[in-house]
């Protein structure tokens, strides 16, 4: 016997949410509704994490209670990997990893079919030196073939930047390659 268990969506995420909040003291303005808005393929195991490290960065703050400041937070710490501000990075570097976060922003602005991007940063997380978060506007089940080209035009616009700007590459694009890669073997060979 075969059981699907498919990623939730949005109504089930927040159900989810709400099933992790019950033990957690929340203020009235974490709205679970707006978090599961956010949080497009998140699963249950995710989803308890993120009110976990949520109730941890609350903890931390000296906080009573769980606020939305905490909730979106969990959201990067989930999907990015904790913040490394003991990695220090040169202003150099600092300014080329904008330029590559910028370019990635940029081109998802001007392609068709893109995703909106909801957050740019230059703070290291986990294993980035920085990031550009983009965030589907509703639960999506099928991918279109303009969508995957603007989204390997994503990937690429940061190197593009990179070599726009300061007539140089960086190692920067290592993983925006090896995604954009996966992606055009995929349309190629399953798709």
């Amino acid at each position: 016997r075969h059981i699907v268990a498919p990623v939730p969506d949005i109504k089930g995420r927040e159900e989810i949410l709400k099933v992790h909040a019950k033990n957690i003291k929340c203020s009235k303005d974490c709205d679970l509704s707006i978090i599961a808005k956010r949080t497009p393929g998140f699963v249950g195991a995710d989803l308890a994490n993120l009110i976990n490290e949520a109730a941890l960065l609350s903890a931390r703050r000296g906080k009573e209670s769980v606020e939305m400041p905490e909730l979106e937070e969990a959201i990067d710490r989930v999907l990015a990997g904790p913040e490394r501000r003991s990695r220090k990075i040169s202003d150099k570097e600092k300014k080329i990893i904008a330029y590559h976060e910028a370019g990635h922003a940029l081109v998802a602005k001007l392609m068709p079919n893109s995703e909106p991007v909801h957050k740019i940063s230059i703070i290291p997380r986990g294993v980035a030196l920085g990031y550009t978060i983009q965030l589907p506007t509703e639960d999506k089940y099928l991918v279109t073939k303009s969508e995957m080209i603007s989204k390997i035009a994503v990937l690429l616009g940061g190197r593009s930047a990179e070599k726009l700007v300061f007539k140089d590459i960086t190692t920067g694009a290592e993983n925006d390659l090896r995604e954009a890669t996966a992606l055009v073997q995929n349309m190629i060979s399953l798709y």
